[in-house]
């Protein structure tokens, strides 16, 4: 009973530390789907919380007015507005920016607006004495605001590089201003600001890793699919818009392969889930030996896999495909070869449309050649493809490629 419990625990511990740590500590370990998803929200972030806090700024003028002397009362108020467009003016930057540096300069200009104001405002406050209690209790606000500006740093999915460089910003203004002035505290509690200061750094820190471990986990998890090890068709619908896009640019071709494994249905009847699972992940290990590292692979349908080869012609593509079936997918539980069925499609150099209108003008593989499909009047379907076969016979050699 011991040991199991061991085992459990020690299952329960590499569930939490297997997200790649390398991730978590500098974003350039992160997977392309984890950094662009991240640097949208956090600009997302960055904007919703800068025009937040341009309207939060401008109305704690009044309390200044009633509190302070009118001197320094006009003066904060004066830095506030200005503070306020500062922030008024990151709210409606970044429209369209997407890109991690982007995400990251609008992080920084984030943090630096309180940073300057409270570098500002700290020799303002400093010049005026604070007779009554009601402005030291406010004043005292001022002093503690690199405190605010730490902790905001816990609404981010940031890596622990980030949040030291980030962090750093505010500790070093706080540590500045207190070798000018005891800022109103006595330099032994300047001492345990500072301490208390850097710990909150690290907390705030550690709360952006887990954002960024959650994210990481959610995508990486709902971008692969987990039968196959291919893309999820979410995903790959993505990215394949997004590369169609680039080789439409370019002036490149891209060709699709629609590979479907024939009768799935009928071998998770006869032999149960977990061969047709093996059934696909055969045939998925099989395509992978034969396409290029820029080529997606994508789980399109329950019994489908569709391959996307940008700058690859036609026939490339095809003697690819026609290399997998030579070799042969696998043998069934009953000593059958697996069977699939593979149509091709083209969107050339100068065609019209896009990945989705090529993949419905598909036209049947055939004998290693892709030769266009007859349509009928009107433009109908695509006509049905040819049934390729390529699988390890019961004597153990690789059955020819023909027709069924």
């Amino acid at each position: 009973m011991v040991e199991g419990a061991g085992q459990g625990l020690r299952a329960v511990w590499a569930a939490v530390v297997a997200p790649p740590w390398p991730g978590l500590l500098a974003s350039w370990s992160l997977s392309p789907a984890v950094r662009s998803c991240r640097a949208r929200l956090t600009l997302r972030r960055v904007r919703l919380v800068a025009a937040l806090f341009a309207v939060l700024t401008l109305l704690w003028i009044p309390l200044d007015l009633m509190i302070f002397k009118p001197a320094l009362a006009f003066d904060l108020a004066a830095l506030r507005m200005l503070a306020s467009l500062a922030f008024t003016a990151l709210a409606l930057s970044f429209r369209r920016a997407d890109g991690p540096l982007p995400a990251l300069l609008a992080l920084a200009w984030l943090l630096g607006i309180p940073t300057v104001f409270f570098l500002v405002s700290h020799p303002l406050l400093a010049g005026f004495p604070m007779p009554d209690a009601g402005a030291q209790v406010v004043a005292t606000g001022y002093t503690f605001l690199p405190f605010v500006m730490v902790a905001g740093l816990a609404l981010f999915p940031i890596t622990a590089l980030e949040g030291l460089q980030l962090g750093l910003l505010p500790l070093a203004a706080f540590v500045l201003t207190g070798m000018i002035s005891d800022q109103g505290l006595p330099f032994a509690s300047h001492l345990g600001a500072q301490w208390l200061l850097l710990l909150l750094t690290v907390v705030a820190t550690l709360a952006g890793m887990s954002q960024l471990h959650q994210l990481a986990l959610r995508i990486d998890q709902g971008a692969i699919d987990p039968a196959t090890g291919a893309l999820a068709r979410a995903t790959g619908e993505e990215l394949l818009t997004r590369i169609d896009a680039t080789a439409a640019r370019l002036g490149v071709p891209l060709t699709l392969a629609l590979v479907v494994l024939e009768g799935l249905d009928e071998l998770i009847e006869r032999h149960g889930p977990e061969e047709g699972d093996a059934a696909l992940q055969a045939v998925t290990g099989t395509l992978r030996h034969q396409l290029a590292s820029a080529d997606l692979l994508i789980r399109w349908e329950a019994d489908r896999l569709l391959v996307a080869a940008p700058d690859t012609g036609r026939g490339e593509l095809a003697a690819r495909l026609t290399h997998c079936v030579e070799a042969g997918f696998g043998p069934q539980p009953d000593g059958r070869p697996l069977t699939v069925a593979i149509t091709l499609a083209e969107r050339g150099v100068r065609g019209g449309g896009n990945w989705r209108s090529a993949l419905e003008r598909r036209s049947p593989l055939e004998n290693g050649a892709a030769a266009p499909a007859p349509r009928g009047g009107g433009g109908g379907p695509a006509p049905p493809p040819l049934f390729l076969m390529g699988g390890r016979s019961a004597g153990g050699g690789f059955s020819a490629p023909g027709h069924i």
